[in-house]
């Protein structure tokens, strides 16, 4: 039985890679919804101990649909581009910075990375 639970769980998952960055590694994982539209999973992972010394693993997700694809990968190449040069990207003619939207909550999308809130996410099993 414990079998047949587990592949139900896995069903979703249909494609991983798993990158190790010095103490983090990263999984980008490709899942399906019940009606079987592909997403991504980006997931943080951490070792870390607790107080009595035993570890665990804190984890960050961000899910990223289909039709957020490009204007991630955008904003992600920008972001690497000023890294890498110093200099932020043009925008494309006619936009500019203030022409970002307001998420419906009334918080501004182009807020300073380290004011982000994650959920944190720790388990000693998935991706350790």
């Amino acid at each position: 039985m414990e079998e047949n639970e587990n592949k139900g769980r896995e069903r979703g998952e249909i494609f991983s890679r798993a990158i190790r960055a010095g103490k983090r590694t990263y999984f980008f994982d490709v899942k399906t919804t019940v009606e079987n539209e592909a997403y991504l999973t980006i997931t943080e992972s951490k070792r870390r101990f607790n107080d009595q010394g035993k570890f665990f693993y804190e984890k960050h997700k961000l899910f990223l649909y289909k039709e957020d694809f490009d204007k991630f990968s955008t904003g992600l190449s920008d972001v690497i581009e000023f890294i890498r040069t110093g200099k932020a990207p043009d925008l494309p003619e006619g936009e500019s910075f203030s022409d970002i939207p307001a998420e419906p909550d009334g918080k501004d999308v182009s807020m300073p990375a380290h004011s982000l809130e994650f959920e944190d996410l720790t388990s000693e099993s998935e991706h350790s």
